[in-house]
């Protein structure tokens, strides 16, 4: 490998949220943040850009989007125009644009649950409704399997919902959605005139033979009705250089989106659309590395937890790095992250910020040095062991 994914990294001293939010004894495993240095093309842009001395408002390169649009049709087949692209600062900014430019106050907002918790709590702050329908689980022994229950979908519409936040791949099942589950998903949404937002922040984490379709690539039909959110971020570890952009094919929803956000969504800054353009021009052989290493911690995880942990169930992410552990047969008093940061002192996430289906659940992420990963694995079975 030319790119060494094993070395441990000091992140506590530079200001990290994720290492700086609970006590210096517990292990973060929580944030969707990677515990590797960004790519070294990333770090030499940022550097010569800084050398500079200019740190004044930009907008993005015509290269950018250019890059953008020559990715997006090389990986999914999927022909876009620059003017089609906005650039927004972060995806949780984007899913409450969304909110707030589709529909009229009251309007639903419909989600499937479990779901990242920013799709939660969007719709309240923008004068929505959430609306959820739960996603169907199975398990053989103590492997998750999640589907979509397409009767709890459709039951969950109202004659006033006006847009779905789907999540693709979902977070946190690490379920990537098929061309038939998608194109049933819009049919739906089509027949009750309502707007897909696909947030597809994760779709460059693909483990083992995974494949990703953006929702929009299906049909100039369904981009014509969807939105579509990307970014570099959690693929390249700069989520703190705020660089994301959306696409939306539909001019007249393109242009609201835009005219509701005026005012309140700030610039793009410099390095990010400097981190950005780094990452899609000169990192796609660190990308590759990164997955094959992501896959195999994925493939210790589960199989850890299959051999050592059988109190637990868990899913097999197809994408992203985020375990979702299920602690109901775990025999834990009250609440899993709760114990779990007191007596194990590691810090997941809580499943209850899931919504629905969540409870007695928690996320796990495995992006980072695979002794680490294991050290965490190691303190949860310690103390479930204990019970």
């Amino acid at each position: 490998m030319t790119y060494d994914f094993s070395e441990m990294v000091a992140r506590r001293s530079n200001g990290t949220i994720k290492w700086q939010m609970y006590d210096p004894d517990v292990l973060p495993m929580w944030v969707a943040d990677m515990d590797f240095p960004s790519p070294p093309a990333i770090v030499e842009a940022l550097h010569q850009n800084v050398a500079t001395g200019d740190f004044g408002y930009a907008k993005p390169s015509n290269e950018l989007t250019s890059v953008i649009c020559a990715r997006l049709e090389r990986l999914y087949n999927w022909i876009v125009t620059p003017e089609q692209i906005i650039f927004i600062p972060s995806l949780v900014t984007g899913i409450h644009a969304a909110c707030r430019a589709i529909g009229k106050p009251g309007d639903g907002v419909l989600m499937q649950t479990p779901v990242y918790p920013p799709f939660v709590g969007a719709p309240p702050y923008q004068d929505k409704t959430a609306q959820f329908a739960q996603l169907a689980v199975t398990h053989t022994g103590n492997m998750l399997r999640y589907e979509i229950d397409f009767d709890a979908f459709e039951a969950a519409i109202t004659e006033n919902t006006s847009l779905f936040l789907l999540c693709n791949p979902h977070n946190p099942t690490g379920v990537a959605y098929s061309r038939a589950d998608q194109v049933r998903m819009a049919e739906i949404c089509a027949r009750h005139n309502i707007v897909i937002c696909s947030d597809e922040i994760h779709c460059d984490l693909l483990l083992g033979g995974t494949k990703h379709l953006p929702m929009a690539s299906i049909s100039p039909e369904i981009a014509d009705q969807t939105i579509t959110m990307m970014a570099p971020s959690k693929t390249f570890n700069v989520p703190g250089l705020k660089a994301s952009f959306v696409v939306i094919t539909n001019e007249e929803m393109r242009k609201t989106f835009v005219e509701r956000t005026m005012g309140i969504v700030p610039w793009v800054n410099n390095l990010g659309l400097v981190a950005m353009l780094a990452a899609y021009r000169d990192c796609n052989d660190w990308l590759e590395e990164l997955k094959a290493y992501l896959t195999i911690n994925r493939d210790t995880y589960v199989a850890y937890v299959t051999e050592k942990l059988p109190m637990l169930r868990t899913t097999q992410p197809e994408s992203t790095y985020l375990g979702w552990l299920d602690f109901h047969e775990a025999g834990i008093p009250g609440n899993p992250y709760q114990f779990l940061l007191e007596k194990a002192r590691v810090a997941l996430v809580d499943g209850k910020s899931f919504g629905p289906g969540g409870e007695n659940f928690a996320r796990i992420n495995f992006a980072c040095p695979r002794p680490l990963l294991l050290e965490g694995l190691d303190r949860i079975r310690g103390v479930l062991e204990d019970l």
